[in-house]
């Protein structure tokens, strides 16, 4: 005859430990989400922001200085530029808003600026577009056409 074992015990306590580790995760994710508020409202944003038709014209017209990233999730070059990106906006945070557009959920934006090749980052100065970037250039490309705006 089989012994039946009870590992409720054990099972419980494995429970407990999944519970503190998402209560711990939940709170620093907040206290994350917290500080990026604080700089928000400091004018101080190190990171790209995520656009879309709805919000694009509000972005640009509310920064002085914006680059704007078309791109599309199955596009490779746009897969190659995106940790440029990134690496900018935290490298010009408080000069320089960066946001990126995808393209195929945001037809609109797309057909205004005849968008037909990606990526297109375009660079907004006090609301007005003032220059194109076609394609995944070199950071220091980038970084030196941004260093002509400022």
């Amino acid at each position: 005859m089989e012994e039946k074992r009870d590992f409720s015990g054990i099972v419980n306590a494995e429970e407990a430990e999944i519970e503190q580790i998402k209560e711990r995760k939940m709170r620093e994710m907040e206290e994350r989400i917290k500080a990026k508020g604080e700089e928000q409202k400091e004018g101080i944003i190190d990171y790209p922001l995520v656009l879309t038709d709805e919000t694009f014209m509000d972005a640009v017209r509310k920064s002085s200085l914006i680059v704007v990233d078309c791109w599309a999730p199955w596009c490779g070059p746009c897969k190659t530029i995106a940790p440029v990106i990134e690496e900018l906006a935290k490298q010009y945070a408080g000069k320089v808003v960066f946001g990126k557009l995808n393209v195929d959920e945001n037809p609109k934006v797309a057909t205004d600026f005849a968008i037909m090749a990606i990526p297109t980052m375009f660079i907004f100065k006090n609301g007005e577009p003032v220059d194109v970037i076609q394609g995944a250039l070199p950071k220091p490309y980038l970084e030196a056409k941004l260093k002509e705006w400022l």
